[in-house]
């Protein structure tokens, strides 16, 4: 099942959302598998992310090369990403 998930980053800025994508990109874990739809959103300092996922395996999967490189930026949360199940979608 496919699931939303909702990060709650408290201090993201263009800067290091960049570094993060590169050394994920380096590290050959971007785009990670089963990841359907990424977007990053908002002002700078207050980037928020959001993602749809094939399902939530695959999801905490990633957290494996992803967690190392947020701590190593000074990306942190001010709680645990939210996750919901995806009920329907649509996409022109």
């Amino acid at each position: 099942m496919s699931i939303v998930v909702r990060f709650s980053p408290t201090n993201v800025t263009t800067e290091k959302y960049n570094e993060s994508m590169r050394r994920l990109e380096e590290a050959r874990a971007w785009p990670p598998d089963g990841l359907e739809y990424h977007v990053l959103f908002g002002s700078d300092g207050n980037l928020k992310v959001s993602e749809i996922w094939d399902s939530r395996e695959q999801f905490e999967a990633f957290g494996g090369p992803l967690m190392p490189i947020l701590e190593d930026t000074g990306i942190e949360f001010s709680a645990p990403p939210e996750i919901f199940e995806v009920h329907d979608s649509f996409r022109r």
